[in-house]
């Protein structure tokens, strides 16, 4: 049996301190009292959907009131206790509120009453020991207001599916609920007592800590003060900061100070990418070798970090969810004691000794953490997103740090769409009706409500109607219902494979559909055999904005952020925030802008481009012997030029980017990429793909990189609804749709010649369209010095006196 599944521990009212007679003061409720420190069994075998989850809370909330009212005259509901209780350091108030407390013939009763779909004649007095302990909390209070020697405790338990109500009644002395009470207590406060031991060690090395290098370099000192200043003041911030200004540590330091300061009090560093995860745990694993006490905590995904080949969390097939909560709070013991830095390798380490969930045990952690590195999806996507830190939906002190921001465009997008194809619901259909269950109709239904979009498709139609789209969403909530039992019988556990995948799609398209409105269409689409249900999110800037809403204060920064009005827009900026854009640290010397303004590589005319960019790739190559890469918009077009260059020039080493390339691949592929190159090595790459962001290639392992094309995302429904909205809203359209995403690869792509101050390169941009006023004008400052070539022999000399230059 599971008893922790609703398991939440809220920071703000375990940590609810304040100061009071020099003793320091904590709130904690009742209920989360108890369920922190009395947890245990597994986790949960059974299954219920969030969905399911809120209706039941909402449902018994009405239940609630409607056993109180049956309760009579003598039936006081909602009745709120307190409790202080003063030790040498502490000053403790707890508070709870009894679901009901009847007076009758001078005898006392507690009644805790829960709603469940348990059959009755399984529960006892032992089914959850947090729902008596909880009610004998609320005895012992009561008791001790009213001076009463015993008292009896009820626990009701009302079945929603049969209507049927089960009393569990038991009297308790006063002084077993006392010793019961105190042990409780006596537990929770050993563990303050280390947290708050642990809180004066960091805020004492905070006030000490000192930026971590000697000097600022360009741009940095502004970034540093500009994060700080928008935390303090509760803003938002949109940054451009170029490579080498120091991105990390100048959003990270100045948050810390603030956490010393009390401007906020949690940090989350929030990522698209695990490569820039590592930089922000280098970042503080530095701070810390320093003299900073520190406690960061690194949330892995589930499917990633579990130990079993295949993700399933019933304790009969997973021996670290057998019994998890049994030795739960032993390992966040050992591992608060002795860790600061707790990465993936640390949260693997002792979720292996103790035996339970490494997941579980990252997410219980980070509530003790003082900064969370995670993935975007933990703060902003509605389905998965902390709900032990958001749960309520109301503002926290709580500051985000968004890396890479640029990423977060097409990330918000995504999460805040959903789809559905028509093959799984015809799987499950065949599945059931073979089985004669009322399940196979309705997912019957939903396929053939699939063939009637895709004959509307037919016919010209793609854009589905609202009402189209509220009749699936209310097939859907069918569906839901009706799976939910089948899901929780143990045994179809291996038959529900696909229908439990279908459930999880079908519950995450619902959800989505309580957001649409004018910023999205829902539209079907044939794919790979297949059809398409799709609710595309166009506009996700209102969306992230209410996530935003979540913590008090955002730094978004990237070195892409171009143009940064566009990005503050679509990113659920507006007109009070602030943004900043800052010049490139380094030598503008040392970095040259090349463009080749003759060369069209649009569509129609790439066939005759194949051999003209063959022979700029070799002029921009005949400079200086080293490592280039060279981007294209597609593979086919890569390959092509690539084909053409090898049987052209066969003395020069080249590599070629697959199609589908895992970690291992990828890095032997960059470890080509050696110093000091004897001879030239060219690799030729996807723009937007795997080799156009997030690699580093310092000193002279990269010292040229050729991009050819404006990297305008390739032309699809979906981006063509997008131009068709923003033109409509804006009269931007292309802008938003095709301009400013292709630019940004652009970007991203250059980027990676310039990694540190010694760092010297050059970059080549083949396509007429980088000479026009509308592309210059999106250039960022450090690339204002460029020169454009209409010849390769210009082109040529000028390589040639830029590599001489310092010699």
């Amino acid at each position: 049996m599971t008893f922790s599944d609703t398991y939440v521990r809220p920071e703000k009212e375990l940590l609810n301190l304040g100061t009071s007679q020099g003793k320091t003061k904590l709130n904690i409720s009742i209920r989360n009292l108890v369920e922190t420190m009395l947890r245990c069994g597994d986790i949960n075998s059974s299954f219920q959907g969030t969905n399911k989850a809120i209706e039941r809370a909402l449902e018994g909330t009405k239940l609630h009131q409607k056993l109180q009212k049956a309760g009579g005259e003598n039936y006081n509901s909602e009745v709120s206790l307190k409790y202080t209780h003063i030790t040498d350091d502490f000053i403790v108030i707890l508070e709870g509120r009894a679901d009901g407390i009847i007076v009758e013939n001078s005898l006392s009763t507690i009644d805790e009453i829960k709603t469940t779909s348990v059959p009755l004649e399984y529960i006892d007095e032992n089914f959850n020991p947090l729902h008596m302990a909880q009610a004998k909390c609320y005895a012992y209070i009561y008791c001790t207001d009213n001076n009463l020697t015993s008292i009896d405790v009820q626990l009701t338990y009302y079945n929603v599916d049969t209507d049927e109500i089960k009393k569990i009644r038991k009297t308790y002395n006063y002084i077993a609920l006392k010793q019961f009470f105190y042990q409780l207590l006596d537990k929770y406060l050993s563990w303050m007592r280390i947290v708050y031991n642990w809180y004066a060690a960091r805020n004492s090395s905070l006030k000490a800590l000192n930026f971590p290098f000697e000097n600022y370099r360009e741009g940095q000192r502004e970034l540093a003060v500009s994060a700080y200043r928008t935390i303090c003041e509760h803003k938002k911030i949109f940054v451009q900061a170029p490579t080498g200004i120091g991105k990390t540590i100048s959003t990270i330091f100045p948050a810390i100070k603030a956490i010393g300061e009390g401007k906020t009090s949690k940090i989350f560093y929030l990522t698209a990418k695990s490569i820039t995860r590592k930089v922000a745990e280098t970042c503080i694993d530095e701070l810390i070798k320093s003299g900073l006490t520190f406690k960061y905590i690194t949330i892995t995904a589930k499917d990633k970090i579990c130990f079993k080949e295949t993700t399933n969390c019933n304790p009969d097939y997973c021996q670290y969810a057998k019994g998890h909560f049994d030795r739960i709070d032993e390992a966040i013991y050992a591992i608060y004691k002795k860790e600061n830095a707790l990465n993936r390798e640390v949260i693997v380490s002792y979720a292996k000794q103790y035996m339970v969930c490494p997941f579980e045990l990252s997410l219980d952690l980070s509530l003790w953490a003082d900064l969370i590195i995670c993935d975007y999806n933990y703060v902003f996507d509605p389905t998965v997103y902390l709900k032990r830190f958001f749960q309520l939906n109301t503002a926290s002190d709580y500051s985000f740090l968004v890396d890479e921001a640029h990423n977060l465009v097409d990330r918000g997008r995504a999460m805040f769409s959903a789809e559905l194809f028509k093959a799984p619901f015809l799987k499950v259909k065949k599945q059931y009706l073979e089985k004669k269950s009322p399940l196979g109709k309705i997912v019957g239904k939903i396929n053939s409500m699939f063939l009637d979009m895709k004959k509307n498709m037919e016919d010209g139609d793609f854009l589905i109607q609202e009402e189209a789209l509220k009749k699936l969403c209310g097939l859907l909530r069918i569906f839901v219902k009706e799976a939910e039992p089948e899901i929780n019988d143990i045994r179809n556990l291996e038959f529900n494979e696909a229908l439990l995948e279908l459930y999880f799609n079908a519950y995450n398209f619902i959800k989505i559909s309580e957001f649409y409105d004018e910023r999205y269409v829902a539209y079907i689409e044939k794919t790979k055999g297949d059809v398409k249900v799709k609710m595309f999110c166009l506009d996700p800037s209102y969306l992230l904005k209410e996530a935003l809403e979540r913590g008090q204060a955002t730094v978004f920064f990237s070195a892409t952020l171009t143009p940064i009005d566009y990005f503050r827009e679509i990113l659920g900026g507006d007109e009070s925030s602030y943004q900043i854009s800052l010049p490139s640290p380094f030598d503008v010397n040392n970095l040259g802008i090349l463009i080749a303004n003759k060369i069209s590589t649009k569509y129609l005319s790439r066939e005759n481009s194949y051999s003209k960019i063959v022979e700029y790739i070799y002029a921009f190559i005949s400079g200086k012997t080293g490592n280039y890469l060279v981007f294209f918009p597609s593979y086919k077009y890569m390959q092509e030029v690539h084909n053409r260059f090898a049987e052209v020039y066969p003395e020069i080493e080249t590599l070629l980017q697959e199609g589908s390339m895992d970690e291992a691949t990828r890095e032997a592929f960059l470890s080509n990429f050696k110093a000091k190159q004897e001879k030239t090595l060219i690799a030729f790459a996807v723009l937007g793909g795997i080799f156009s962001e997030g690699i580093d290639l310092k000193g002279d392992r990269l010292i040229g990189a050729v991009i050819v094309g404006v990297g305008l995302p390739q032309l699809s429904l979906e981006r063509g609804i997008i131009q068709s909205y923003f033109s409509e809203k804006k009269g931007m359209g292309f802008e938003y749709s095709y301009m400013y995403p292709g630019m940004n690869k652009v970007l991203q792509a250059a980027g990676r010649v310039i990694r540190s101050e010694e760092d010297k390169g050059l970059v080549l941009l083949i396509d007429e369209r980088f000479s026009t006023s509308y592309y210059k004008r999106i250039f960022p400052s450090y690339w204002r010095r460029y020169i454009e070539f209409s010849n390769i022999e210009s082109l040529k000399k000028f390589i040639d006196g830029f590599w001489k230059q310092g010699k």
